[in-house]
């Protein structure tokens, strides 16, 4: 009886000890949350703050010329970064596809980077024997873009004894596919001087 009551114990111990409701302490000491619509002023090279700005300003543009009425899909090429520190262009791209998307404004067709993915998996589809007929994607039926969003990031970088000073200029344009027209252009300037 004394062992029994000796097992439970243990058992109900041990999961106490496991169940607890503070999450374990990993790394850091210093680690905390911020407001990620914070300017963000750490260094002056391409910041989150740069992105939102870029992104927003680009989206309301767009959205308020009128050339995407009826929900237009588009396609998104990469961006073009021609400056000398690495920017993640796509995340620009992605944050003016969502905020369009959630404003209902156009629908997006497969990026021209993940084209090729889009095409396997039809062909997957239609050439494995793996899925049921009936459920499987036709080729063909794919929808063309109407316009296709593409545009490019540069910097110009100046340097004294006393200060360094980063002007970014973001350009995007939207250009019909069948005419080759560009239908809409924007740009968005940046600069941000420090003190050495």
């Amino acid at each position: 009886m004394f062992v029994r009551f000796s097992i439970i114990a243990a058992i109900a111990l041990l999961a106490s000890g496991c169940a607890s409701n503070h999450p374990p302490t990993l790394g850091s000491k210093n680690t905390s949350y911020g407001d990620t619509k914070a300017v963000e002023t750490i260094t002056n090279e391409f910041s989150s703050t740069d992105l939102q700005i870029i992104a927003e300003s680009m989206t309301r543009s767009l959205a308020q010329s009128g050339i995407l009425r009826g929900r237009p899909v588009v396609q998104v090429y990469d961006v073009k970064n021609k400056t000398s520190e690495y920017i993640d262009t796509r995340e620009i791209t992605t944050t003016i596809k969502t905020q369009l998307m959630k404003s209902g404004t156009a629908r997006f067709s497969s990026d021209n980077a993940d084209m090729q993915s889009q095409v396997d998996q039809i062909q997957l589809q239609n050439q494995s024997g793996l899925y049921k007929k009936a459920t499987v994607s036709k080729i063909g039926n794919m929808i063309a873009a109407k316009y296709r969003l593409e545009g490019s990031i540069s910097s110009i970088v100046k340097r004294s004894s006393e200060y360094k000073d980063v002007f970014y200029k973001f350009s995007l344009q939207l250009i019909d596919v069948e005419s080759g027209l560009a239908e809409w252009m924007d740009e968005k300037e940046i600069r941000k001087t420090t003190e050495r």
